[in-house]
């Protein structure tokens, strides 16, 4: 069954949706936002939010198996972020997860971008070997999650520039 990385367009409302609940609800700890929250939100929202926003949906036989998002870094002009990943438990460790990352990186070099950044939750040990094999690595900065300051955000980057 082949895999089929692309942008997510206003259509897909409902299936991302659907995969950014089941993150929601088998990672908490890994995102910025809850289910609680994310749950209410209406139709229109989600096709907007897909319209204003750069989503990345995975899908094998018709199904949605992970999702990423990517967006601009205001911190640290002319580079950006990858954000919002997840991969179906059926699919970790599988080509799903790279794949993801793949496309994200592809579309922060179209951008020009020096490098690409993420947060990663401290204890969801996980993803964080996961980016680091990707060829992440740890900046040393660190902050407290907004939603939750008990979760620690470690800041990784990777370096977009040929060598």
């Amino acid at each position: 069954m082949t895999l089929v990385v692309r942008r997510a367009e206003r259509p897909d409302w409902a299936a991302l949706r659907a995969i950014r609940l089941e993150a929601l609800l088998d990672t908490p700890d890994a995102y910025g936002s809850t289910y609680k929250t994310v749950v209410t939100y209406p139709e229109e929202q989600w096709r907007e939010m897909i319209e204003h926003s750069l989503y990345f949906i995975a899908e094998r036989a018709g199904r949605t198996v992970g999702m990423v998002s990517g967006g601009l870094n205001d911190q640290h002009p002319g580079t950006r972020w990858l954000y919002g990943m997840y991969v179906t438990p059926r699919s970790r460790g599988t080509e799903v997860a790279p794949s993801l990352v793949s496309v994200v990186v592809d579309w922060a070099k179209a951008e020009s971008a020096s490098e690409l950044y993420l947060h990663v939750t401290s204890n969801v040990a996980r993803a964080k070997a996961f980016y680091e094999k990707m060829g992440f690595a740890p900046t040393g900065e660190r902050q407290a999650m907004q939603r939750d300051r008990r979760l620690t955000l470690v800041t990784m980057s990777k370096s977009l520039v040929q060598s």
